[in-house]
């Protein structure tokens, strides 16, 4: 298992979606992401709940975090892929589910 760098390390709280509104995001919970140190993290937003297995990506110049996931959509399995960046208590990233929609979104660390 690949060691996550601290700066994605934490609970984050999704604060903004492109495609769904701070309503819809905080249905279940309040949204939010957390990245663990041994390179696994989950998130969960409205209905939508994933485990995700992340990985640092150098090609592109600066690192980003990239991740697969795997979950659930209003308790029908779904799937996908995302990354997410960093800048000092921000987060920005792209959630992508398999064969389906996909958001930009922005959070904010908590822990």
């Amino acid at each position: 298992m690949m060691k996550t760098p601290e700066p994605y390390v934490g609970k984050w709280r999704i604060t903004h979606m492109d495609e769904w509104d701070q309503e819809f995001v905080d249905l279940m919970v309040p949204g939010q992401v957390t990245i663990r140190k041994d390179g696994t993290g989950s998130f969960q937003f409205g209905a939508v709940q994933g485990e995700m297995d992340c990985r640092i990506d150098r090609a592109g110049g600066d690192p980003i975090l990239v991740f697969s996931w795997d979950g659930s959509d209003e308790c029908d399995p779904a799937s996908g892929r995302g990354w997410v960046k960093v800048n000092g208590k921000q987060m920005e990233g792209h959630l992508f589910f398999h064969l389906g929609d996909d958001s930009a979104f922005m959070a904010k660390k908590t822990k």
